[in-house]
Parts: structure tokens; C-alpha cells; sequence
């Protein structure tokens, strides 16, 4: 899953790039709200964690030129402005959660995960496709009470999948999923991941529609 970083503080978008890294996620990090505007145009994120005192353009602007463009994307700002009259004009700008500078790592991850859920109409912590139990949070996968080793690419799949079950992905889009801008994308590394899956979690679960892509079907 990857996540869009605007932070123009080298050293605070360093770490939150970290942490994001070490909680599973692959995040492209831009500095200024120019970059912003042009990564949402060209990229595919599941959620934009965005500053609002940035160099060339404004969070703001940011935000309303991607609502403005139809982009659903899930949006937690991150800034120092802690007045109740700034929480109110970002939210409704666009943004879908506000977090105040400065503030603790776990919390951040943890109103991305409810950001991500809501954004796919998911309301449990777990997401559960019968005995199949994935948790964001523990990053664990369970299958008939038993927990099963993935990697983190492999577990990104599955994520991406089991939040959207019933839509098709294709290679392309999985693939951008999972890569940002500095990361090598390997020759099949989606067929090679969904091969892995298969042979711990059963044929049955992920499908291949030929000549498109794979989907995990609705129960």
C-alpha cells in the first residue's frame, strides 16, 4: 500500500518516511505542493499525508485542486496550526482527519489504517473473508486460527485485495501499489507474490481473469 508524504522538513519527513517503511507502507515523499499537485496526478495512492505551510503552493491548494479534480483520496493533515479555526478550514476543505505537530508515530499509523478502511467501505479493525483474518495494525495474516508467514510485499497484495474484494486489479496497478519512485520494480514480481500466496493460502482464494488481472471474489 502506498501512501503520498508532502512534508517540506527534511528531517520530520525522514522519519515519518521511516516509520511508514517499518510499519509496512511504500511512500513516495514530496517537499513542496507543486511536486504534490503532479504526484496525484501521475501516481495511485491509497492515502496523502499533507502539510499545509509548504514552499510553492499551500497545503490548501493542494487539497482543493485534488477535490476539485475528483480525487477521492484519503487526506490526513499533519501541520503546527492547532487553532480550532484551522481544523475547521481544513476539514472543510477536504481533508478527512487533522493531526497536530507534534505528535506520536503509533497515532499517525494509526488514523492512516481508519483513513484506508473508511476509504473502502471497511469498518472492522480486521478484515475477514470467512476464516481468512488479515490485521493492518499486527501486520499478521490468519487462516483457520493459524498464522501464516508473508512477506511485506505478499501481505500488501493480500491487503489491497481483501479491502476491494470483487474488483479486478491489473498487474500495472498492483504493481503501483507497491512501488514508489526509488524501487526497483522486479521482472513478474506480481505473478511471483500471487504464486506465494496461493501455495499458503489456497488456489481458491485469488483469481485470475485472464488477460486482465486478479481479484478475490466476494462471499
Amino acid at each position: 500500500m502506498k501512501i503520498l508524504l508532502v512534508e517540506d522538513d527534511s528531517i520530520l519527513g525522514d522519519g515519518i518516511r521511516a516509520g511508514l517503511k517499518q510499519a509496512g507502507y511504500v511512500t513516495d515523499w514530496v517537499q513542496d505542493g507543486m511536486a504534490a499537485t503532479h504526484a496525484l496526478k501521475t501516481g495511485d495512492y491509497s492515502a496523502m499525508i499533507l502539510d499545509l505551510n509548504l514552499p510553492k503552493k499551500s497545503g490548501l491548494d493542494v487539497l482543493a485542486d485534488c477535490r476539485s479534480q475528483k480525487n477521492s483520496i484519503p487526506v490526513l493533515i499533519l501541520t503546527a496550526r492547532d487553532t480550532l479555526s484551522d481544523k475547521i478550514k481544513g476539514l472543510d476543505s477536504g481533508a478527512d482527519d487533522y493531526l497536530i505537530k507534534p505528535f506520536d508515530l503509533d497515532e499517525l499509523l494509526a488514523r492512516i489504517r481508519a483513513l484506508v478502511r473508511r476509504s473502502s467501505g471497511q469498518s472492522a479493525a480486521v478484515i475477514t473473508r470467512g476464516e481468512l483474518v488479515l490485521d493492518p495494525a499486527a501486520h499478521t495474516v490468519v487462516l483457520n486460527n493459524q498464522i501464516i508467514g508473508v512477506s511485506v510485499k505478499e501481505f500488501s497484495i493480500l491487503e489491497q485485495l481483501l479491502l476491494n474484494q470483487g474488483r479486478v486489479f491489473s498487474r500495472e496497478q498492483l504493481e503501483e501499489k507497491l512501488y514508489g519512485w526509488d524501487d526497483e520494480i522486479e521482472s513478474n514480481s506480481v505473478e511471483v507474490h500471487i504464486h506465494h500466496l496461493r501455495k499458503k493460502l489456497g488456489n481458491e482464494l485469488i483469481r485470475t481473469i485472464r488477460g486482465i488481472g486478479y481479484v478475490i471474489d466476494k462471499l
